[in-house]
């Protein structure tokens, strides 16, 4: 717009200098008309040649933690640029622990603004600090650049579509905090020593040591090393434990959500499933919501391997509180594919008369089950069932200092 009324502004001056045949004026209209084209065309190559990066020193983090992101333009031209705006597209839950930024009520984003000042061949890098304290799968971009002439008459404007991911996993606390016995934390006396090896199931090999069956040697490895190599095998005595995840935090009919609850039992079932593989469960999670883009519900088999928790922790920081199945159901269908030893923990804020009964017939049958309560629960009893209460009275970001929770 104000390179248009320069414009404008210049021709009308030329046109009334010729026509009263003032020289000076014709002078002073004609350098205008010449600063005019000169800004046009600074503002058409302003953006040519330049380069813009984003990167964040993490894309997987924890709550609470912090990142940082790095911001560099690079000028690869001889024109410098008196200004360079860059307008980054950040994700609303996350908080910039320097710079300023704009909410934008529309959307759930927030726009950084940079301004920057690049000479002829020059790079400019920036870092913010990120605080991560909310649990999702974030997305960083895209970015506006926008440029012009010395005068700021005329502009020009690009876009970066680049996209950057963050991954902020859910809070995780010792059991203890969760008022939780983290030493056979549901009851289940393990054994120490395995009674017999799987031959078919086998993790690996080691060295040879003393006592080590020769039906165990692998004598490709030992041929390839020099050195005695045995073979490792799955334990048969494996504890399966599967967490129940129930998304609904309020009873029926009402179909609302109780945000804090819903965090505290992702805060719960985040420990727990750390807690148990770290003492050799084989862990499985189930949630009675879909997989983001799909309409299967969240469903991890129980498994010791490594990756298993980062699985775990990835499918418990993009869910939402959207109840696809009843727990009861879920638990039904699902307990059918867990081996009959195994444990099966149910976390609810909403524990309902179809989900106890369910639980009680399973128990009646054999099978392991746990119930852990979000919240206080009024009206309900669980008399005869394994259950642990975890309190909502303090907010579950300040739960590195509790210790709650009971045992019936």
């Amino acid at each position: 717009m104000i390179g248009g009324l320069w414009l404008f502004f210049t021709v009308v001056l030329l046109i009334f200098s010729l026509l009263t045949k003032q020289v000076p004026l014709f002078i002073v209209a004609l350098l205008f008309f010449i600063a005019g084209a000169i800004a046009r065309l600074w503002a058409r190559y302003s953006l040519s040649r330049v380069e813009y990066h984003r990167q964040l020193s993490s894309n997987r983090v924890f709550f609470g933690e912090e990142i940082k992101m790095a911001v560099e333009v690079i000028n690869r031209k001889i024109l410098p640029l008196p200004w360079l705006q860059v307008e980054e597209q950040l994700p609303d839950q996350v908080t910039l622990l320097k710079g300023e930024s704009e909410h934008s009520f529309s959307t759930n984003y927030q726009i950084l603004t940079s301004i920057f000042l690049l000479s002829s061949y020059h790079r400019i890098k920036k870092y913010y600090p990120i605080k991560c304290n909310h649990r999702g799968y974030f997305m960083f971009g895209p970015t506006k650049l926008s440029s012009g002439d010395v005068f700021g008459f005329f502009n020009r404007y690009q876009g970066i579509e680049a996209i950057d991911h963050l991954m902020v996993y859910p809070k995780m606390v010792p059991l203890e905090k969760l008022g939780i016995p983290s030493r056979q934390p549901l009851g289940e006396i393990r054994t120490t020593k395995h009674l017999f090896h799987d031959p078919v199931l086998m993790l690996g090999i080691r060295e040879y040591v003393h006592g080590d069956s020769l039906k165990s040697i692998e004598w490709k490895s030992t041929a390839r090393t020099g050195s005695l190599q045995t073979k490792i095998f799955e334990p048969t005595t494996t504890v399966d434990m599967g967490i129940f995840l129930d998304v609904r935090t309020v009873s029926l009919p009402l179909w609302s959500v109780h945000p804090e609850k819903f965090e505290l039992a992702i805060v719960t079932a985040a420990s727990l499933a750390n807690q148990a593989l770290s003492e050799d469960y084989r862990v499985g999670l189930y949630i009675n919501k879909n997989s983001p883009g799909t309409t299967e519900m969240i469903h991890i088999p129980p498994s010791r391997h490594p990756e298993q928790l980062k699985h775990i922790l990835e499918a418990l920081a993009m869910i939402q509180p959207i109840e696809i199945m009843p727990i009861a159901r879920m638990l039904v269908t699902e307990s059918r594919s867990l081996p009959w030893g195994s444990t099966m923990v149910v976390i609810t804020a909403s524990p309902n008369e179809p989900l106890l009964a369910t639980l009680y017939q399973m128990k009646r049958v054999g099978r392991k089950v746990v119930l852990i309560t979000i919240g206080s629960q009024d009206g309900i009893s669980s008399e005869g069932l394994t259950t642990y209460n975890i309190s909502d009275d303090i907010g579950w970001e300040k739960m590195e200092a509790m210790s709650l929770g009971t045992k019936r």
